[in-house]
């Protein structure tokens, strides 16, 4: 276990038990931060195996994508977007963004408890959404996001353990180890880095996290 940080603890999201315009408050928090570091080991994954001229633009889904911090980095890299997120907010903030590139973006308002997703699917990023799904439905909206991928496509994103602090809230999902390489039993982990340590949120909360990072490709 890692307990070195190595992710942006500042910016991860506002509690679920904050009223509605934390949200708000959260999305000028994290302006102008990077795109992710699962999504970025992703892109490398996908950029290695190109050994001659794609017959087709890539196509991803970025789940939970909030003001478009990884949308706009899949857009830059010539890929074709669909950008879903439950909050009308964060597409507020992503489509006024100046380094949109929005002819080949769409978007949905959606949230996990009703999720669809589109087939043969390239890659779905979820960065530091699904543990906003409630537990009850968690399975069902992995499933979902499994049998979106085309074979050989990827996932990238973050699961949150069940030493998180915020496991005490109702309405959260969090995994063990076990369970998360259960999860991942249809692929081939690519990267998979469990990280725990004290922090804070993008707003200023205290917490202790307790993370899993990953990339992985889907085999079967």
């Amino acid at each position: 276990m890692n307990s070195t940080p190595n992710t942006d603890r500042s910016a991860q999201p506002p509690s679920i038990d904050r009223p509605p315009h934390s949200w708000d408050t959260y999305y000028k928090a994290v302006e102008g931060r990077p795109p992710r570091e699962t999504l970025l080991k992703a892109l490398e994954k996908f950029d290695a195996e190109v050994t001659e001229p794609l017959d087709r633009p890539r196509f991803a889904v970025d789940l939970g994508c909030g003001d478009g911090r990884d949308t706009i980095e899949l857009l830059h890299h010539g890929w074709h977007v669909l950008a879903i997120d439950g909050e009308p907010k964060a597409f507020d903030r992503l489509l006024s963004r100046p380094d949109l590139l929005a002819d080949r973006l769409q978007t949905r308002q959606m949230r996990f408890e009703a999720l669809t997703l589109p087939d043969a699917v390239d890659l779905i990023n979820a960065s530091f959404c699904l543990p906003f799904c409630p537990p009850d439905r968690f399975q069902h909206l992995w499933r979902t996001i499994v049998s979106s991928l085309r074979t050989g496509g990827r996932f990238c994103g973050h699961l949150f353990g069940d030493r998180d602090s915020w496991v005490k809230y109702p309405g959260r999902s969090h995994h063990t180890r076990e369970q998360v390489e259960a999860l991942l039993q249809s692929f081939e982990v690519e990267w998979l880095e469990e990280e725990e340590h004290p922090g804070v949120t993008a707003i200023g909360e205290e917490k202790d996290w307790h993370i899993f990072h990953i990339v992985a490709r889907r085999r079967i």
